[in-house]
């Protein structure tokens, strides 16, 4: 019997041995890996291969970003001359608007030579001739009675004398007020207005004879004289009884200067008065529907502002335009049919103070002020310089206002 001895590996090692040495080397192994060679990140991967990618795209296509930006610039360029084409669309078909009403005013005046008219003197050629140009033309509606109303507007917002005829020929902007004449010619009243335009000279006198009920007559013959006197881009009628700035008037219209047929106010569309007796009838209430029904939209009475066309077109065919006892809504139902811009502005019919004062304090000063109540401003003789004052934009504003 004899004892059992250890295995030996052939090379003399034992298994023991070689076991523990490949353990040994196992973690080793796993210790340099953990040491020299960190796992990434797979978003940085992600990022890594993304930059790769961007770069290979810029390698290959060297030329996108800047059709990219050719692209941008073209886009620009497109939209101005699309702006730049629109603008011009708009003069081109102002001016051959502007053309049409001259023709067909030519051709009415050249009637007129014949059966005679009450404001054209003239051939119809030559009265256009002699026209001067003016931006626009505002005509003051006054009666006989309303000689302190006159001078409380002379005190505050109208320019006098020199000054008055520097804004013509500075700003191309007339100012007149307009009135008729008397039943009676050269009587009293005649007289009275005769001296106070050689002291002021600022009367625009219209073959047309005064009375209340005649409103729509004298508005219509107003524009068609101012048509035949000035040629001027928009014609203002306004009552004796408004607070103006006149700055502010002038840079509201150049916003429209570039529109053929412009029709400027405060829109609204009150009730048609059937009853007798009240302010404001209408006789001939029937036209506009059944009882209780309310106007077409048309510009309040105590100010608006039409074109040049709108103005030759009534001065071409006053001998047909049917007036209704109100004379702003004459005026509306004249533009009926026609392609006109309506444009309500409330800029120009804000309140009394407080309400235009607030807004003038806050640097927007209303273009006309008036009380709604009064239909003007209530005692306007009383108080047309305390609104001035409260509400005025500046005695110079008016030069120092680019139009």
């Amino acid at each position: 019997m004899g004892l059992s001895r250890p295995h030996k590996a052939g090379n003399g090692v034992s298994t023991r041995w070689v076991s523990l040495f490949c353990i040994a080397s196992f973690f080793l192994g796993v210790l340099v890996i953990n040491r020299f060679w960190a796992i990434p990140d797979p978003d940085k991967l992600d990022e890594e291969a993304s930059s790769v990618e961007k770069h290979k795209s810029r390698a290959l296509n060297p030329i996108d970003d800047c059709e990219k930006k050719d692209s941008i610039v073209r886009t620009g360029d497109i939209l101005s001359q699309v702006s730049q084409t629109h603008d011009v669309i708009m003069t081109l078909d102002k001016t051959i608007s502007s053309l049409e009403m001259q023709l067909a005013a030519a051709r009415a005046a050249k009637v007129n030579d014949h059966v005679g008219s009450p404001v054209v003197t003239k051939s119809g050629s030559e009265q256009f001739k002699d026209r001067p140009k003016v931006f626009f033309v505002m005509g003051i509606i006054t009666a006989f009675s309303s000689r302190k109303r006159r001078d409380s507007i002379r005190e505050t917002w109208m320019p006098q004398g020199e000054e008055l005829r520097k804004l013509e020929k500075e700003k191309g902007i007339i100012m007149r007020f307009v009135i008729g004449h008397s039943a009676t010619p050269g009587g009293v009243l005649d007289r009275a207005v005769d001296a106070e335009e050689e002291q002021h000279k600022d009367f625009l006198r219209l073959n047309h004879i005064e009375g209340y009920h005649e409103l729509s007559t004298k508005t219509q013959v107003y524009f068609s004289t101012a048509v035949a006197k000035w040629d001027a881009d928009f014609y203002i009628k306004v009552d004796d009884d408004v607070h103006i700035n006149l700055g502010m008037v002038g840079s509201t219209l150049a916003r429209h200067r570039s529109k053929p047929r412009v029709y400027l106010g405060c829109m609204k569309s009150g009730p048609v008065l059937s009853q007798k007796g009240v302010k404001y009838h209408e006789p001939e209430y029937w036209k506009f529907g059944e009882e209780g029904n309310k106007y077409f939209r048309h510009a309040t009475g105590q100010i608006y502002v039409i074109s040049k066309d709108l103005a030759t077109y009534i001065s071409v065919n006053r001998q047909v335009l049917h007036k209704y006892a109100n004379e702003d809504v004459s005026l509306g139902s004249w533009f009926i049919g026609l392609d006109v811009e309506h444009i309500d502005d409330r800029s120009l019919c804000c309140g009394t103070p407080p309400d235009c004062e607030w807004k003038a304090q806050a640097g927007n000063p209303c273009a006309a002020s008036f009380d709604w109540s009064c239909s003007g401003i209530c005692k306007s003789v009383e108080r047309m310089e305390e609104v001035h004052q409260r509400c005025g934009e500046g005695d110079e504003a008016i030069w120092h206002t680019s139009f």
